[in-house]
């Protein structure tokens, strides 16, 4: 841990045992403001042991679900959210739960939460792996070197220069993963073939491949539960088709009206989106307005208001590794006034869902 978080973790229990904290949530100030929370997944197994920044598990996402009613929190869909944000309306203390990707998890296990406390909630969907419903190639390629972790793995046909492997360090198990991902893509493999590349895998450290597809493990939500869940009022909206933002307008606006069409196959037209991975250009804002999309949120942490560009909402993602107090010194808003890294408004990184 950090001296930079160790101190804001002293600082948030003293602000919270001094009363600050409860005294910011109950406050006319916080009142016009609305904190956005971002999940990646829970675990139906073992992902959180495996990628804590991305995956919690069902007890810890069922402990911050009864933090935000213990904390009294009016959790409210996202689209009446903004526009009761934008016109000054808004509950006491509010918050709107939002999920990234649209992972089979969010159907098994956050929904069944959900749907204990009455609360909304918006899947922002990645739609390629959802109409091909496999394992998303590129996490589950890093998840099978974690489970294989103890062993060594003969790397033949699955990079440009094979070698034999140790996967018991993280940095190995990483560079192979990368190593692999970026195989495929300039072998131009197709879907099919990444899949038979993931058996493979599975196949030489001696796992399990069959259990993993039967829990639907890194699998996004299929047909049958979208349907379902759009029944139940769950709100399903942009992410991208391939988890990728382009940064030509016409392949940019290609990926969303291809997400849009997924999506209306079983819900209301989507107007809000999410961006992968949380990063933006500049130049984005318009292309979404040309296609009627209304907000847009990012992974930077804060607390949206009246004032907040639409197509810039902040947003805090919450993970394994977030104490309570510090979900609680946003909730409250007190985070607002401590130091925080921002992120890069872009990126190189390549799509890991197509």
């Amino acid at each position: 841990m950090t001296v930079l978080r160790t101190a804001k973790l002293l600082t948030l229990s003293a602000a919270r045992s001094l009363g600050v904290l409860e005294a910011l949530r109950r406050s006319e100030w916080r009142k016009n403001q609305l904190l956005i929370l971002a999940y990646h997944g829970v675990s139906q197994d073992d992902e959180h042991l495996w990628n804590p920044e991305l995956f919690v598990s069902p007890d810890a996402f069922a402990t911050r679900m009864q933090a935000l009613k213990d904390y009294g929190c009016h959790v409210i869909p996202l689209n009446d959210a903004l526009e009761k944000l934008w016109a000054k309306t808004l509950p006491p203390c509010s918050v709107v739960l939002t999920f990234d990707d649209g992972g089979c998890d969010f159907y098994r296990r956050a929904f069944p939460i959900l749907r204990q406390f009455n609360w909304p909630a918006t899947v922002y969907l990645t739609s390629y792996y959802s109409c091909y419903n496999r394992p998303v190639f590129d996490v589950m390629c890093s998840y099978l070197l974690w489970k294989g972790r103890d062993r060594m793995l003969d790397t033949t046909g699955l990079i440009t220069q094979p070698a034999m492997l140790q996967l018991n360090d993280s940095r190995v198990r990483k560079s192979a993963a990368h190593a692999i991902q970026i195989f495929a893509r300039e072998s131009r493999f197709s879907a099919e073939q990444k899949d038979e590349l993931l058996s493979t895998i599975a196949e030489r450290l001696e796992i399990d491949y069959q259990t993993i597809l039967t829990k639907r493990i890194l699998h996004l939500l299929s047909a049958e539960e979208l349907t379902e869940l759009a029944a139940e009022g769950v709100d399903i909206e942009l992410h991208t088709h391939r988890h990728y933002a382009p940064k030509s307008r016409e392949c940019f606006l290609a990926e969303l009206e291809e997400n849009r069409k997924a999506i209306v196959q079983f819900t209301k037209v989507p107007h809000h989106f999410s961006y992968p991975h949380g990063l933006y250009a500049e130049h984005f804002d318009k292309w979404l307005g040309s296609l009627e999309v209304f907000s847009a949120t990012t992974c930077e942490p804060g607390l949206a208001t009246n004032s907040s560009d639409h197509y810039k909402l902040p947003r805090l993602v919450d993970t394994s590794s977030l104490e309570l107090v510090e979900l609680e010194g946003w909730i409250s808003g007190f985070s607002k006034f401590l130091p925080r890294k921002r992120m890069a408004v872009e990126s190189h990184i390549p799509p890991y869902y197509y």
